[in-house]
C-alpha cells in the first residue's frame, strides 16, 4: 500500500480525510487490486498446496458450455474421488479455501466452479439445478471420471442432489450442507420473510452495507468481514458479484421464485446431512424436513456453535464428518 500511496500527488493529502476516502476506494474499485492478489494466491496455493490445477472442458454440446475444473495434478489411483460443489459468495477457490488441502490428502479433488461463476460459463438461457448438475457430470465424463461422490453446500445442495437423482450409476455417495432443497413453499416465504428485503439485493450485494449483513446471517461464531474496510468489500463486490451479475440473479430468481420440492424422489445413495445449530439462512428443521423426504438412507449431523457457513466457521469438523462418511468409517 505504501507504493501506491506514492502514486498520489502530494496535494491530495492536504484533502480532507473522507474525501481522500472516496477518492481511494474508487481509485480501488476500478483497479480490484487486493482482489486480485488474493485471487492469484489462491490459485497458487491451491496447486502447490492441494495439488491442483485448472482444466477448462468444453462440452460441445450446442449452448457453448464450459465447466472450469480444478482437478489433481497427479490422480491416485488409491483414493476415492470427491467433487465439492460450491454456492454463492464466491468461486470455488474461495469457498474451499479452509478445507481443500485437509481433502486433497484423502480424495481425488475435482472441484467445479458452477456456470457463471469462475472461469465455468454457457450461452445455453437454462438456468436450472437440472442443467448445472448435467454441465458438470458431462465434464467430469470428458475426463474419465465415471464415480465420484459429491459434497455440496447451500446452493450447490440443490446442484448435488441433482447430480445424484440424475446419475446414480456415477454417484456413489452424497454429503449436503446447509442447503435449502427440499423446503416447501411456506417455509421458503416464511424464511423470506424474516430476512425483510428482497433476497437478491443480499445474495448479490451491491454495496458494502448489504454485503455485511449477508455475512452476519450466514455466520454465527465470528464474522471476518466485519472488520474489513469498504474498499476491500468493494472489490470483492466489482469481481465476485458484478461479474455476469444478470445471469446470476437469474439462476438465484429461478430458486426463489420456483415452488417447493415437496416431492422429491428419494435417493438411492448413502446420504449425509450436515447443519449448524445457528443457521440463520436454513434452520436445522429444514435438515430434518429433507431427511424424511429422501428416505431411510439419510442421516443428519448437527454441528454445535456454527452457522450457516460450516466451511468457513468449522471447516475441521465438516471435513473429518466428510472423510469419516465417505470412506466409510460413518
Amino acid at each position: 500500500m505504501a507504493s501506491f500511496t506514492r502514486l498520489i500527488p502530494i496535494s491530495l493529502l492536504f484533502l480532507p480525510k473522507s474525501l481522500l476516502s472516496a477518492l481511494l476506494n474508487l481509485s480501488l474499485r476500478s483497479f480490484p487490486l487486493f482482489i486480485t492478489l488474493m485471487d492469484a494466491f489462491l490459485s497458487i496455493y491451491f496447486r502447490w498446496r492441494c495439488g491442483l490445477c485448472p482444466c477448462t472442458v468444453d462440452l460441445d454440446d450446442g449452448s457453448e458450455t464450459t465447466v472450469n475444473f480444478w482437478v489433481p495434478v497427479h490422480r491416485l489411483a488409491g483414493k476415492p474421488i470427491l467433487v465439492p460443489v460450491h454456492g454463492y459468495g464466491g468461486n470455488s477457490r474461495w469457498q474451499f479455501l479452509a478445507q481443500a488441502e485437509s481433502l486433497s490428502r484423502s480424495f481425488n479433488l475435482f472441484i467445479p466452479d458452477l456456470l457463471f461463476f469462475g472461469k465455468s460459463n454457457t450461452k445455453s438461457v437454462d438456468r436450472t439445478a437440472d442443467f448445472q448438475a448435467s454441465s458438470i457430470v458431462e465434464g467430469l465424463k470428458r475426463m474419465g471420471v465415471e464415480r465420484f461422490s459429491v459434497y455440496a453446500i447451500s446452493y450447490g445442495g440443490y446442484v448435488g442432489y441433482r447430480m445424484a437423482e440424475k446419475y446414480p450409476e456415477s454417484v456413489e455417495r452424497i454429503v449436503i450442507v446447509s442447503s435449502g432443497i427440499g423446503c416447501s413453499e411456506l417455509q421458503k416465504k416464511e424464511q423470506l420473510k424474516k430476512i425483510g428485503r428482497d433476497p437478491l439485493e443480499i445474495l448479490l450485494p451491491w454495496n458494502p452495507r448489504d454485503l455485511r449483513i449477508l455475512m452476519d446471517l450466514s455466520m454465527y461464531k465470528y464474522n471476518p468481514f466485519k472488520w474489513v474496510p469498504d474498499f476491500f468489500l468493494w472489490e470483492f463486490i466489482e469481481v465476485m458479484c458484478n461479474d455476469r451479475r444478470v445471469q446470476k440473479s437469474e439462476l438465484a430468481r429461478h430458486l426463489i421464485t420456483g415452488l417447493g420440492d415437496t416431492d422429491l424422489p428419494a435417493l438411492t445413495q448413502e446420504t449425509l446431512l450436515v447443519w449448524g445449530d445457528q443457521d440463520k439462512v436454513f434452520p436445522v428443521s429444514f435438515a430434518y424436513h429433507l431427511q424424511k423426504q429422501i428416505g431411510p438412507k439419510a442421516r443428519v449431523e448437527i454441528i454445535k456453535d456454527t452457522g450457516h457457513a460450516i466451511n468457513i466457521e468449522s471447516p475441521g469438523l465438516l471435513n473429518d464428518l466428510i472423510k469419516s462418511f465417505i470412506l466409510g468409517s460413518l
